[in-house]
């Protein structure tokens, strides 16, 4: 296994990563955004009224999102086992 193929490996798992918990952290971004307008336009300054409406959001998108999120998962892990032989004829 040489230094190319350890940086392939580890850049996939960033993408992958990356890719699988974007969904998740806009809709925080998102929520939390509207949330605070909202407080501020109503001058309502609570730290805690965020947090129950962005968990709702990231549940309801993480239900929506969910198997896609499996496939995605799925075919990076057999891509992963379909890349062994290959990595190990090259020792």
């Amino acid at each position: 296994m040489n230094n190319q193929q350890i940086i392939d490996l580890g850049l996939g798992v960033v993408y992958a990563t990356a890719e699988l918990s974007l969904p998740l952290l806009a809709t925080a971004l998102a929520v939390g955004l509207i949330v605070s307008v909202f407080q501020a336009a109503t001058q309502l300054n609570e730290a805690t009224l965020s947090f129950l409406p962005k968990i709702a959001a990231m549940i309801v998108v993480l239900i929506l999102v969910s198997p896609w999120m499996l496939r995605r998962l799925t075919s990076y892990t057999s891509d992963l086992y379909k890349k062994i032989p290959e990595i190990a004829r090259q020792r």
